[in-house]
């Protein structure tokens, strides 16, 4: 079979190994030119590289951020029909069923990672991956058995052609993001409704019982509806997080920061629930210990009796209200990055709302001259803004000078980082580097 590998980054490599290991003939197709490729590989590299797939028996979008529509642009609607993905690949090879995806736009990374740890602690052998950790083929090298358990976090990207059947698919909170890939919200929500859309009434679809979106989502296929932050999934009572009656730990005890983070513990519980792990204190010993993945609301140092904290993954607004809320104390806030023209003016209306919050922000980035826009229309002044800081140091060192003992500097920018950095990893590593060197 001739098989063609769209894009050749991590998930390509994956890919490339996967089907040459099958003994197909597969060509490597990326924009760039410049490719380091495996000896002997076939290629087609340049602008042209979506031209002319019809040669090719199966096309892999390895890449998610291809977007179908270009793919189609290039050879006709009827290419779709050759067109897979490597997470396709791995739900339709998956050597078990007990499957759990979960989605959404902000806390699927950490929902994802708290259900494997809670069955990890249930004493169930779990594989973490997707678009957090190991990529969706490399799991499969992990010899995964019948009995095991796959958690994949799922984003829209790999969603918006997704053919799977999760057994348990959450959908966590979702606002406006990525319209920038995405034609408009219809398309951004169609995406993570494939998440659902095939599964059967023997399967489970988990949403956020507060958000219309993730309701929506969820009510797409014929999975079981199961809300959570509210009966009869997991919910808060008096300041405990409960589920079926019986308490799994105070909201108190959680070493996750913030209340947003009470949703995603909720989430976890309820999924873990549905899989028939009915284990409290596995669910309780992992809510009191984890404290989080690299890049949301890290903190870092307290230097000069100012805590400095990283949230270079809130690449949206509404990720950074959650981190202003989060943290204690006044606090700079480092907002600002690559702009993607997402609607800003629920951010004017809370910073008015949650004043007492800031020393001040600090914008930066191709973003900056917007955002003062919108925080002057709503009436917030609090706010200094500088293009001219093009570096993290930089950035760092102003953020310094305008906090005062006891306040945090919080980099949550809200915003994408392409206009400065390579990826909100990128970002936040760099962050971190330049506070370590105060």
């Amino acid at each position: 079979m001739k098989v063609a590998i769209l894009g050749y980054a991590s998930q390509g490599v994956s890919a490339y190994q996967y089907w040459s290991g099958l003994g197909d003939e597969v060509t490597i197709c990326d924009t760039r030119e410049d490719l380091e490729l495996p000896a002997g590989a076939h290629a087609k590299l340049g602008p042209q590289y979506l031209e002319k797939l019809n040669e090719f028996d199966l096309i892999v979008r390895a890449a998610p951020s291809i977007h179908p529509r270009d793919i189609v642009a290039a050879n006709g609607q009827e290419i779709l029909a050759k067109v897979t993905s490597n997470t396709n690949e791995f739900f339709r090879v998956c050597p078990t069923k007990n499957t759990i995806g979960v989605t959404g736009t902000k806390g699927k990374g950490t929902t994802s990672t708290l259900i494997a740890k809670m069955l990890e602690a249930a004493g169930l052998r779990v594989h973490l991956g997707g678009n957090i950790g190991i990529p969706p083929l490399e799991l499969l090298k992990d010899n995964i058995g019948r009995d095991d358990w796959v958690v994949m976090e799922l984003a829209n990207f790999q969603l918006i052609d997704f053919i799977g059947v999760p057994h348990i698919g959450v959908c966590v909170m979702v606002v406006p993001e990525h319209l920038n890939w995405h034609a408009d919200m219809a398309e951004y929500i169609t995406a993570k409704s494939q998440l659902f859309a095939r599964q059967t009434e023997l399967d489970v679809a988990i949403y956020f019982a507060d958000n219309e979106y993730s309701k929506r989502i969820a009510e797409t296929g014929a999975g079981k509806k199961v809300p959570f932050f509210a009966l009869p999934g997991a919910m808060v009572q008096d300041d405990m997080i409960t589920i079926d009656g019986q308490v799994v730990c105070a909201t108190s005890e959680l070493k996750l920061l913030g209340k947003h983070n009470w949703q995603n513990a909720c989430a976890a519980v309820t999924a873990v629930w549905q899989a028939g792990i009915h284990d409290i204190e596995a669910m309780k010993s992992v809510l009191t210990t984890f404290s989080g993945l690299p890049h949301r609301i890290e903190f870092l140092h307290e230097i000069n009796g100012v805590r400095w904290y990283n949230d270079s993954f809130a690449t949206g607004l509404h990720a950074t209200e959650a981190a202003i809320l989060a943290v204690p104390g006044k606090k700079v806030m480092i907002l600002g990055g690559f702009e993607r023209m997402l609607p800003l003016d629920h951010f004017g209306e809370f910073a008015i709302k949650h004043a007492e919050e800031f020393r001040t922000m600090l914008l930066i980035g191709e973003s900056a001259k917007r955002l003062a826009a919108t925080l002057d229309v709503a009436g917030f002044s609090n706010y200094v803004i500088d293009e001219s800081l093009k570096t993290m140091p930089a950035i760092v060192k102003r953020a310094a000078t305008l906090a005062q003992t006891g306040d945090a500097i919080v980099l949550s920018p809200g915003f994408a980082s392409f206009d400065m950095f390579k990826n909100f990893e990128e970002r936040g590593e760099k962050y971190r580097a330049a506070v370590a060197d105060l």
